[in-house]
């Protein structure tokens, strides 16, 4: 069975040069340091798109083309880059095939980065070490991946190394993450002896050439003796979960009749997109195994534009509105991310659901209520750009000429009435003052920053009334440490900056009643505003709840908004230590106006007050961030690294040993991690790696009380 190039769907412009079809959009996704960059320049070297193979370790990676990347052999931003590939066998033998690829970072400092590709994209591969098997980030990206509903793949990497075990990888996908996760091909050996794959499909076996460092050559041979019997057991677990997908291959399955491998391909194909199921190749990116078979698989298994849902969005009447994949439509787009470039200015990657857009249309933005020009249209290659007439539903590509645009925004044709779904992103959990070395500096440095938080929406901004300080807000140390380089680089702004802030919170422990009152008497009319509320505790994790309760008029309508504002404004700074308060429900029960004296702000003041009342006596505590951190250390320094983790106030939550390298799990406040990496390196010679995500907040204990709220005073009253 094979797929007719001329019966492609009447969704497809006659303009296109590559069928929707035939058109994938994926993302290249990880825990940091699985491999995610080394197997995307594979990609792009069997692809043809690059003819040097880059490494990252040699600064010479294509889609790591920052310089802060280069320097630190890791991925910062999401790089789109594409790429044309053809399969030799099954329905899309023969056909040439687009893929734009995003290569994703797998620190969690950049995590928004994941985010906001995994919404516009189709398909994902999700990378994992042979070694380590499932990590900490990898649990993430793959919450990411649910949440955005997106098709994958996974390529268990590094098969090479010493230790690697692909069984024990598949098996942690389906412990740890509930994936549905079966090998599509077998490994011939591991490590050093790593030399080939099984094909559960063909049931051949491929066996790369010893002297082609490259990988390009190997050779089809039959399934070696030592492997049959284990590949036999293995096809035949993955015929019967895939006839649970498809009708007409269960009956054969059942009738013990024979099942061509394309009809076996689509079956793959249908359960992976259904996304109950997650075919798992073995490879090593560095060594250049298995990247061509991956290749493979995301032409046969993963979705083209037209095999996902439609997008969502809403019309201005709120209605849930679905933007079909259709070069005919109206044209209507989701913005994702803004980048600075030296020579072309902010450059804006969209993604184009429906219609098609050509440079100098007008596009319409319904945040602003504005149209924005689009005078440049470019297909991007990391750091490199090429300009095209026109873009078509499916693709992916930045636009140069739009002014007032964030991350998120809708563009669409004028008279189309959508408001596509914005991806989310996590509150920042660190901050910092910053200032410039110089006065001359400040105008400079203000410009700089505001241009960085438009192109990273968990970099925040906020300047601090009290003590005149720029404050800059985000998700870690190594995400602020980035933002001053790029000041310094690219921006020509030498700054400074304090000791990392954290975000504590404050909340309640039990209910309480308080009463707001303003009145103001000066001879004319005066100010009058009550309002009477009580507070509870909401559940974890529910974040503020206001309900209405006010009956017979007590208070009118129109204040009763200024009144939450005056609430919500008085929850920005608690009673403890003036940090934002979280998880309370807040009740107006009662209040009073005065026909002539009352006013939205006597309302807003009285909210104020009420609410700073109430907090007094619900018995307010103090809240941390906490982390959840996992340590990977060889087992000779296991004991020094959890001493040091019992030191920092770090709760164990488990320990796992893997061949000589031990895996430690804890929860550590996020206060007392701080120069963690460089102590971690000096404990075990250099030789253990850590990770560190944000995981909940927990009362600050009391002993640590007292020393918080005093230096917390101390900064309000700095001038």
């Amino acid at each position: 069975m094979s797929i007719d190039p001329t019966s492609i769907s009447s969704l497809n412009s006659k303009d296109r040069l590559c069928p929707m079809e035939y058109h994938r959009n994926i993302g290249i996704a990880a825990h940091i340091d699985a491999g995610k960059t080394t197997t995307t320049e594979r990609i792009l070297f069997y692809t043809g798109k690059v003819h040097k193979i880059g490494e990252v370790h040699d600064g010479t990676a294509v889609t790591d083309w920052m310089a802060q990347e280069r320097e630190r052999g890791i991925t910062i931003t999401a790089a789109a880059i594409t790429a044309q590939w053809i399969t030799q066998k099954g329905p899309y033998a023969g056909i040439k095939h687009k893929i734009n690829i995003i290569d994703t970072p797998g620190h969690v400092d950049f995590t928004a980065e994941v985010e906001r590709s995994l919404r516009v994209l189709d398909g994902a591969v999700a990378v994992f070490c042979a070694v380590a098997g499932v990590q900490p980030q990898s649990e993430t990206v793959w919450r990411q991946m649910d949440k955005y509903k997106v098709p994958r793949i996974a390529f268990i990497n590094k098969m090479d190394r010493t230790g690697a075990d692909f069984f024990g990888a598949v098996e942690d996908i389906r412990k740890k993450l509930g994936g549905n996760a079966m090998p599509l091909y077998l490994p011939i050996g591991a490590e050093e002896n790593f030399s080939g794959l099984i094909d559960l499909v063909t049931m051949k076996a491929h066996i790369y050439t010893k002297s082609d460092a490259t990988g390009s050559q190997f050779s089809e041979e039959d399934i070696p003796e030592e492997f049959i019997e284990q590949a036999r057991g293995y096809r035949e677990k993955l015929l019967e979960e895939i006839a649970a997908f498809d009708d007409v291959l269960a009956a054969k399955y059942l009738e013990g009749e024979e099942i061509s491998e394309d009809e076996f391909r689509l079956g793959i194909r249908a359960a992976t997109l259904a996304r109950a199921f997650i075919g798992v190749i073995p490879g090593t990116a560095f060594k250049n195994k298995g990247v061509q078979k991956l290749l493979n698989a995301v032409i046969d298994f993963l979705p083209s534009p037209l095999d996902v849902p439609p997008a969502v969005g809403l019309n201005s009447e709120e209605e849930r509105i679905e933007v079909k994949s259709d070069d005919h439509a109206k044209a209507a787009g989701l913005v994702f991310k803004l980048w600075t470039d030296p020579f072309v200015g902010k450059l804006v990657f969209f993604r184009l659901y429906s219609g098609t857009l050509s440079k100098g249309t007008a596009m319409y933005n319904p945040r602003t209520r504005k149209t924005e020009r689009i005078s440049r249209l470019l297909v991007i290659a990391a750091d490199r750009r090429e300009d095209v007439d026109m873009v078509f539903a499916g693709d992916i590509c930045a636009v140069v000429g739009t002014k007032d645009i964030r991350t998120g925004d809708t563009l669409c044709d004028k008279s189309r009435d959508v408001i596509l779904e914005p991806p989310s992103f996590p509150d920042p959990v660190i901050s910092m003052s910053v200032e410039p070395n110089t006065k001359g500096d400040q105008e400079k440095l203000s410009s700089a920053l505001q241009r960085l938080a438009e192109e990273d929406p968990t970099f925040q901004i906020k300047s601090d009334t009290e003590t005149g300080q720029t404050i800059i807000s985000g998700m870690g140390e190594l995400h602020l440490d980035i933002i001053r380089d790029r000041l310094l680089r690219e921006f020509k702004v030498a700054a400074e900056v304090g000791r990392p802030q954290i975000a504590y919170r404050e909340t309640i422990l039990q209910p309480a009643a308080g009463v707001g009152k303003f009145v103001r008497q000066s001879g004319g009319r005066g100010q009058y505003g009550h309002a009477e509320i009580k507070i509870e505790p909401n559940e974890k994790g529910k974040g503020y709840e206001f309900v209405n309760e006010i009956v017979g008029g007590v208070i009118p309508k129109e204040f009763i908004k200024p009144t939450e504002e005056g609430i919500r404004e008085a929850m920005q700074n608690g009673t403890v230590a003036g940090f934002p308060v979280v998880d309370a429900r807040v009740r107006l029960v009662f209040g009073s106006f005065h026909e002539v004296d009352s006013s939205e702000m006597a309302f807003r003041m009285a909210g104020i007050f009420a609410m700073r009342d109430a907090m007094k006596k619900a018995d307010p505590i103090l809240l941390e961030p906490i982390m959840g951190v996992e340590v990977e250390t060889p087992e000779e320094y296991q004991g020094d690294v959890v001493g040091d983790l019992n030191r920092r106030r770090g709760v164990i939550q488990s320990i796992e040993s893997k061949g000589p390298i031990v895996r430690i799990v804890a929860n550590v406040p996020l206060e007392t991690m701080f120069g963690y990496a460089t102590d971690v390196r000096s404990l075990s010679k250099g030789r253990a790696s850590y990770t560190m995500s944000p995981s909940h907040f927990d009362q600050v204990p009391a002993s640590n009380l007292e020393r918080i709220v005093e230096s917390s005073t101390r900064a309000v009253a700095r001038t």
